[in-house]
């Protein structure tokens, strides 16, 4: 950092000419002729991956595959005193899980790494270098106490609290002394000149007359980490940002930056800046609401293709709001003029609702249905374990049939071992005794049902049980078809609610079936 400000005791050079302001062109979806398009998701880990970051870093995929780009992850970890061990793996993980890798990242690698902030210093110093150098910046020997009283007072003056550009103006002189004293000031931004115009993807022409309304910002610590500022703006060059995806709080800042890329020079990217994605009732999604972060859906059981639609499905950028929408249809369908300015209300009550469609769609295919049957198998060694008397329902064909047989009624893979669903894994403790309060023709309905099941060569079917236990209620004077549909869904399952019972002893099969009210007669 010495040797860096020892430029401050040359002359200083006028600012270089402002750079082209943002025109209709630029402003333009699409890239220039034969211009890739290269866009970022650049979170800070300073925690885990939440939905809000999730749908940031979804619209910048999506928008990457429909114009065949690429999706680079960066790791904007600066801020060494906020990092939260395990985030910067957690964010890459969650990415993958929820099926949009990046195609540049730390874990990958890439043609302009690296692709963490924290091994790019030489980057941010040479940047801030250039901008001493042509006067665009300088340094600032301001002490922490003196900056948190300036904010105090602007507070109790009831006024947005700014940095007083008090060390903008020092001599040569009074700089070289300092920095005898100080040899590692911030080093600051000079905000002059008119903000450049420009139109935003979403919000339209915008211009914030930042140098009005802000004391000059810090873009180099003295630590020799960068801020925010500097940071996007010199690694969006360097990584040739082609469009800027990002949340709707940095379009304040968009004009601080496009002064950046003036002073240095640069062409700025195109700027697209996203609504917020809020709860239903408009409050700001929190991470201190625990329920957002993305392992806490995944180890739910949630599948990713559900939580990508629903929180597109909340928000705008298609034609259409439909559920049920894969990740191929979504870089179909994405178009980045239908975004709106309003914010998206998420209603997570409804994604049960949501995972139940694409479970089902999962279903339906036979490949990721036997991918579902493995899964399965292993939550039911992993929640009954022990308890099992009988393996064969860890049979791939057994699980199979009770997937078919539930799609539909279930939200998620991991209802079908919750409690409710436990008579297709153990058999139940149920007794004669427990089943005569139903009905005290225990014997004649048990022997009816088993006479049913007696056929040769038998192949249950919903339908044809249906009929055949309406037979039996007939038979039975003074027994209504209520009763023994009871009486059958406590002897199989030893629960008072569930599956209709014909679905009950078609999951089952005949064997089971079989067993267990024969159980019940000799009990």
């Amino acid at each position: 950092m010495a040797l860096l400000l020892k430029r401050l005791l040359w002359p200083v050079r006028p600012l270089a000419p402002l750079g082209r302001p943002v025109g209709r062109r630029a402003a333009s979806v699409g890239a220039d002729a034969g211009a890739a398009v290269r866009v970022r998701f650049a979170p800070s880990p300073t925690g885990f991956l939440h939905l809000g970051g999730l749908r940031t870093a979804l619209y910048n995929y999506i928008f990457a595959k429909k114009h065949q780009g690429s999706f680079i992850l960066r790791l904007e970890d600066t801020d060494q005193t906020r990092l939260v061990p395990g985030a910067a793996e957690n964010i890459e993980a969650m990415l993958e899980w929820a099926g949009i890798p990046p195609d540049e990242s730390p874990r990958r690698g890439g043609p302009v790494g690296p692709y963490q902030q924290s091994q790019r210093l030489e980057l941010y110093a040479q940047a801030t270098k250039a901008l001493l150098e042509s006067g665009a910046a300088y340094p600032c020997f301001c002490s922490p106490q003196r900056l948190e009283l300036l904010k105090k007072e602007a507070l109790r003056n009831r006024q947005t609290p700014r940095y007083d550009n008090r060390c903008r103006n020092l001599t040569q002189k009074q700089v070289a002394q300092k920095l005898a004293k100080d040899p590692k000031p911030a080093i600051r931004f000079r905000l002059e000149g008119e903000a450049p115009a420009f139109q935003d993807l979403v919000y339209g022409w915008n211009r914030h007359e930042v140098a009005s309304v802000e004391g000059d910002p810090v873009i180099l610590k003295s630590d020799g980490f960068p801020t925010y500022h500097l940071a996007c703006v010199v690694d969006d060059h360097h990584m040739g940002i082609s469009h800027v995806l990002r949340g709707s709080e940095w379009l304040v800042s968009t004009s601080k930056h496009l002064l950046l890329y003036q002073a240095l020079g640069w062409q700025p990217p195109r700027f697209a800046h996203l609504p917020l994605l809020l709860n239903k009732d408009g409050s700001k999604l929190s991470k201190r609401q625990g329920d957002i972060f993305l392992e806490q859906f995944a180890a739910a059981d949630f599948l990713p293709d559900a939580l990508l639609d629903i929180i597109t499905n909340c928000g705008s950028g298609f034609a259409e709001n439909q559920m049920g929408r894969t990740l191929p249809e979504l870089i179909t369908q994405f178009d980045l003029t239908r975004i709106t300015c309003h914010s998206a209300l998420l209603d997570l009550d409804k994604l049960p609702e949501f995972n139940r469609l694409h479970l089902c769609r999962l279903v339906s295919n036979e490949t990721q249905r036997r991918q579902l049957v493995g899964k399965l198998q292993a939550l039911v060694e992993e929640t009954f374990g022990s308890q099992l008397q009988d393996r064969d329902v860890l049979d791939p064909a057994y699980v199979e049939r009770i997937i078919l047989l539930r799609q539909g009624h279930i939200c998620r893979l991991q209802d079908l071992v919750s409690p409710a669903h436990s008579y297709l894994w153990t058999r139940p403790a149920v007794g004669r005794v427990q089943l005569g309060t139903i009905s005290e023709k225990v014997d004649a309905i048990a022997k009816r049902v088993l006479g049913i099941l007696e056929a040769p060569s038998i192949s249950l079917t919903q339908d044809m049980l249906n009929r055949e236990l309406k037979k039996v209620s007939e038979g039975l004077e003074g027994t209504r078809h209520s009763t023994v549909m009871q009486f059958l869904r406590v002897a199989l399952s030893g629960q008072l609610q569930g599956p209709p019972v014909a679905e009950m002893m078609v999951s089952l099969g005949v064997k089971e079936v079989r067993e267990r009210i024969q159980k019940v007669l000799s009990s």
